[in-house]
């Protein structure tokens, strides 16, 4: 629920140590926390916290599949009136298959479309946008939207292949952490896997747990992924 602040050895050209500084959470404005409860719940995400207090402060985080950022929204939280967040990224590899998952959980969604105009996708006529996903779905160009309960604006963006430096990173600490569990998890497996496959059940061990399961869970991830790998 907090921001992490990371010590870095790489020298920020000031004189002083550089810091990593994550992005992790960003608070919407609801009226109804119950509600907003439900949709989020709906849509599939992580609760990470529901945490009321007895002077009716109460803070709700979701993190949605994958995500590195988390949603909260909650009681007393911010003054800001619900349904004024808007053009919230969702950011996914397929954009009609992200689509079709929120339709089959009840959740009104836009079809997919990209912008004939710039800026199309922030327009909530609906002006600009062109039907379909963007033609040989060019990365960063297909669009899905759709609103919670209060109106706050959700945007499905489809990212093929990442500019560069805009990758997810992970810093030395972390992932001297996972390496050192996924090994340990990964012991059982040792004497029957062939040594070529298991930089493969690391990578997919690795990829789980920063998606927020846990270590059996991805354990498990791990094993299934190598078992379709396999077929």
């Amino acid at each position: 629920m907090s921001t992490a602040v990371t010590a870095s050895h790489v020298d920020s050209g000031a004189g002083a140590e550089a810091v990593d500084v994550k992005f992790e959470v960003v608070v919407i404005p609801v009226a109804d926390v119950d509600r907003s409860k439900e949709f989020y719940t709906r849509l599939g995400g992580r609760l990470d916290a529901d945490f009321p207090f007895d002077n009716g402060f109460r803070v709700v985080q979701f993190t949605p599949p994958g995500s590195g950022c988390s949603v909260q929204f909650g009681a007393k939280i911010t003054s800001a009136p619900p349904g004024s967040a808007q053009g919230l990224y969702l950011i996914v590899s397929d954009v009609a298959a992200a689509r079709k998952d929120l339709v089959a959980r009840g959740v009104e969604v836009s079809e997919v479309f990209h912008a004939g105009t710039p800026g199309a996708q922030f327009q909530a006529d609906g002006s600009g946008r062109i039907s379909g996903p963007a033609p040989v779905h060019a990365t960063y160009s297909s669009f899905a939207t759709f609103r919670d309960p209060d109106g706050n604006g959700w945007l499905f963006q489809e990212i093929t292949t990442r500019l560069p430096g805009r990758g997810l990173s992970l810093d030395i600490a972390t992932l001297t952490n996972l390496l050192r569990e996924a090994e340990k998890r990964h012991a059982g497996y040792e004497a029957t896997a062939p040594k070529h496959e298991w930089p493969e059940w690391y990578a997919a061990y690795m990829v789980a747990r920063e998606q927020g399961r846990t270590p059996e869970e991805a354990t498990g991830d791990a094993a299934l992924h190598m078992e379709h790998a396999t077929h």
